[in-house]
């Protein structure tokens, strides 16, 4: 029987209430993101940010990350001071994050990064993202910070031919949006290859091969009635299947 591959998925914490202990933190990670990689036949591992591991402890127990959604990440991370227009940040959570996508690449893991995690992927390749893209960016128009519920698709964006996610989408694709920030400045060895209409990077991949596919929207909330966008988990354990071979 074939072993099942193993996807980390990198934890974010929640403050909780406790009869015992007034503030606790409790590791976690999107149910619905949890569910699709058991529903395509691969081990979820959720990683928690512990104070004596360090993100190459961790790269031996999976074989492909996936870094999901969450707060906006802190701009000391890409030299910059905080707008006033800047979300909640947690610096732990960066460090950690930050700290996995270096060590995965160096150890030739497959990473699939969504909105935050496109953004962190980013950042630990030298590049940057703004802070808030209504007060920042004038070109943007769209929405990016959707009203409607989570899972429904609110705008379009435009694929790059040739790119996997032009492979796995197609031309165009309408996705969710729930998001103030986005890639700015390219991290090296990355490449653009989904734009919103408004030119807001949606989708980034890494230039030499298909290792690195990030997203700025959210399939993990629409998958359950968004076939093509199941198949961008399908395809990143392709690809994951493909690098451990």
């Amino acid at each position: 029987m074939m072993k099942k591959m193993r996807i980390a998925i990198t934890a974010d914490t929640l403050p909780q209430i406790s009869h015992v202990i007034n503030h606790k933190l409790a590791p976690f990670a999107p149910r619905q993101l949890v569910e699709v990689i058991d529903e395509l036949g691969a081990i979820p591992i959720i990683l928690a940010d512990v104070h004596n591991a360090t993100p190459e402890d961790f790269v031996d127990l999976f074989d492909g990350l996936i870094i999901p959604g969450g707060p906006d990440v802190d701009p000391r991370f890409f030299g910059q001071q905080p707008v006033r227009a800047l979300g909640r940040t947690n610096y732990k959570r960066d460090v950690f994050e930050l700290g996995m996508a270096k060590a995965a690449h160096a150890a030739g893991k497959p990473m699939l990064g969504i909105c935050r995690g496109c953004q962190v992927i980013n950042i630990a390749f030298g590049g940057t993202v703004w802070q808030d893209l209504t007060t920042q960016c004038s070109d943007s128009y769209i929405q990016h910070s959707q009203l409607a519920l989570g899972n429904y698709p609110v705008h379009e964006v435009r694929l790059t031919e040739g790119s996997s996610l032009f492979e796995t989408l197609g031309e165009t694709a309408q996705v969710n949006s729930r998001h103030h920030q986005a890639v700015k400045d390219l991290g090296k060895g990355l490449k653009v290859t989904a734009v919103a209409l408004d030119g807001v990077i949606e989708g980034i991949e890494g230039t030499e091969g298909a290792s690195i596919v990030a997203v700025q929207w959210h399939p993990e909330n629409m998958w359950p009635d968004h076939e093509e966008m199941k198949r961008i988990f399908s395809d990143f354990l392709a690809r994951v299947k493909e690098s451990v071979q």
